[in-house]
């Protein structure tokens, strides 16, 4: 049974392996995924394997940091493996030395530079990486004999390529830096919420990259990305129930989500989905996670197939929310200026949920992400009792210095569907995730 033991650079884990051994040999299991992730390692998806045969003792190579995570090992003889962390942040410099033979293995995260020394004529380096080599991978080295790093290396640096003896010394390495979050979407209400949430992200407007366009994807360096958060969608609910409208709503909805979808696994990133209360058909007074999805329109059905694409990345959150208001057009924008204008409006009153701010919506999408919650469906809305839209709208009316009395309540028959197109559920009200 394999064991997994930490190290002072964090992430950079040290894995002894059963090694079997006869009269005719010995056997070992490399990477076992099943067991090597339950005794802690990372389930890091190696794509490429690689073989580095060193002819003599003394062969030292590194100090190198690619972008993506590796396992090493030996597959005959020894080394003196030495690890220095150039990932920015506070363990920028760490140092960890190791000395390996077919029993040890070290799982090393992106970022820490890797480097051994043979210590046996005949060795043979192995080393399995999640990501395939590219002449564009962009690299940060180190010098081998940087007196700052101080590797005791057990024999002199003679078998060294030019290459690695010219790397810059630890003061002139540019630290490598995190991967970070995609937000998509990010000219929207929630967009603009995310962007002041996550001032790190990468923030793609719809000039930047068109959903309805996967050609435009190839855009992102998916490798220096972490999470998606696709704060992008069509939202127009009577518009969608239009031919266009219906083919727009499919193609961003559907179509652009089973796109990120599969970036999302083929780069195991995390993929953050935004659904709406409209997945549910309002019969049911508060939804829960669990509650079957039962969509009434095109727009609602839409989401719900999002949903389900969503669910196929290992690593996803799909945020159900309501009634959301923020930086833009929205409902409330709509009662300051119809109030102000003198107007007295019909506003349905048998419909019920809970405004949501696009910041608070932003935040709990940023609590899911940093608090480590469990992967799947959460519902995040803003608090106190369910009301009606009619209700919300005196409350504006109100603060704007007009009667409450000015908003005329009418139920969603008589309002028309003229006016509205979109069959809305009667009950928006989302119950939170239960842990």
């Amino acid at each position: 049974m394999s064991t997994v033991e930490t190290t002072p650079i964090p992430g950079l884990l040290v894995v002894r392996l059963a090694v079997h051994a006869d009269g005719r040999g010995w056997f070992k299991e490399n990477w076992q995924r099943a067991k090597m992730v339950g005794a802690g390692l990372p389930d890091f998806g190696p794509v490429q394997h690689n073989v580095a045969f060193n002819t003599s003792a003394g062969t030292t190579r590194g100090i190198h940091a690619e972008p993506w995570d590796k396992l090493v090992s030996i597959a005959t003889g020894r080394v003196f493996a030495a690890w220095v962390d150039l990932r920015a942040g506070e363990s920028f410099g760490a140092t960890h030395t190791v000395e390996l033979d077919p029993g040890t293995a070290v799982f090393v995260p992106r970022g820490v530079a890797n480097s051994y020394q043979t210590l046996e004529d005949g060795t043979a380096y192995s080393y399995l990486v999640n990501a395939h080599w590219s002449s564009e991978a962009e690299y940060a080295n180190l010098n081998l004999a940087d007196e700052t790093v101080n590797i005791p290396w057990p024999l002199p640096l003679v078998e060294i390529s030019d290459k690695d003896r010219d790397h810059p010394r630890l003061a002139d390495v540019v630290p490598v830096p995190p991967r970070r979050s995609v937000i998509l979407g990010a000219d929207g209400q929630l967009g603009r919420a995310l962007r002041e949430a996550l001032p790190d992200a990468l923030a793609l407007t719809r000039a930047d990259l068109d959903l309805a366009d996967p050609s435009t994807y190839d855009r992102v360096r998916w490798d220096d990305v972490d999470t998606i958060i696709n704060a992008a969608a069509y939202t127009a609910v009577d518009a969608a129930e239009t031919p266009e409208g219906r083919r727009q709503a499919w193609a961003v909805n559907v179509t652009a989500v089973a796109a990120l979808a599969r970036i999302a696994i083929q780069h195991r990133l995390t993929l953050v989905t935004v659904s709406s209360d409209y997945v549910f058909d309002g019969t049911e007074p508060d939804h829960t996670v669990d509650e079957p999805v039962s969509p009434l329109g095109v727009y609602g059905q839409t989401k719900a197939a999002g949903e389900a694409v969503t669910s196929t990345v290992p690593q996803h959150y799909v945020v159900r929310t309501s009634w959301v208001v923020g930086d833009g057009a929205n409902f409330v924008a709509t009662m300051q200026r119809l109030a102000r204008n003198g107007v007295r409006p019909q506003v349905v009153d048998d419909q019920f949920g809970r405004l949501t701010t696009a910041r608070e919506l932003a935040d709990g999408i940023v609590g899911l992400l940093s608090s480590g919650a469990p992967y799947g469906i959460h519902h995040i809305t803003g608090g106190g009792e369910p009301r009606s839209w009619a209700d919300i709208a005196r409350e504006v009316f109100v603060a704007e210095g007009r009667s409450a009395d000015d908003v005329i309540g009418v139920s969603t028959e008589s309002y028309g569907t003229d006016k509205q197109l979109a069959p809305r559920p009667q009950h928006s009200t989302l119950a939170p995730r239960t842990p």
